[in-house]
């Protein structure tokens, strides 16, 4: 009898894999980002990606990062933990759960994770570690008990392009 492989992928490297894949789905020409939310007994209950509200046109609305806040893309965008969190298929599965996101969330973005129940964060990327919205989040995650990492991958599953 063959013994069984021993070269698999963590969970943790499953489960952002998730991630990345949904961060495809994104329409952003510039960010696209993707989240993976499992339940404590490894169940995904959850996944989204950057994009407009439903219902509102991905060609009607600003894809901009420049110029007046109005025309840009900012007021309008929802963000992938958000998008998880609104589509997860059973939200009492929340609480306790596990976000993995390709990009660390924003402030607004960690405020719905805590009101959630999530209670760990997977990261990818955390390139906008030094702006205050992130100084905040982390803040907040600390207040309310919300472990957050950044995953250290084996490089086996992270070769789909992430544009972060």
């Amino acid at each position: 009898m063959p013994n069984k492989r021993t070269d698999s992928i963590s969970w943790d490297e499953y489960f952002m894999g998730v991630a990345v894949l949904s961060s495809m789905r994104s329409k952003d020409p510039n960010t696209q980002v993707g989240a993976c939310i499992v339940s404590q007994d490894k169940k995904i209950i959850g996944v989204g990606y950057n994009g407009f509200p439903i219902g509102c046109s991905d060609d009607d609305l600003p894809w901009d990062r420049d110029g007046d806040w109005y025309d840009t893309k900012y007021p309008y965008v929802c963000h992938a933990e958000l998008n998880a969190i609104l589509n997860a298929n059973n939200p009492t599965l929340l609480k306790g759960a596990t976000l993995y996101v390709a990009l660390f969330p924003c402030n607004e973005c960690a405020k719905a994770v805590i009101q959630a129940g999530i209670k760990k964060v997977i990261y990818l990327s955390d390139k906008y570690k030094d702006t205050a919205g992130t100084k905040a989040s982390k803040r907040m995650f600390d207040t309310a008990g919300v472990e957050y990492k950044q995953l250290e991958s084996s490089g086996k599953v992270l070769t789909l392009e992430l544009k972060v």
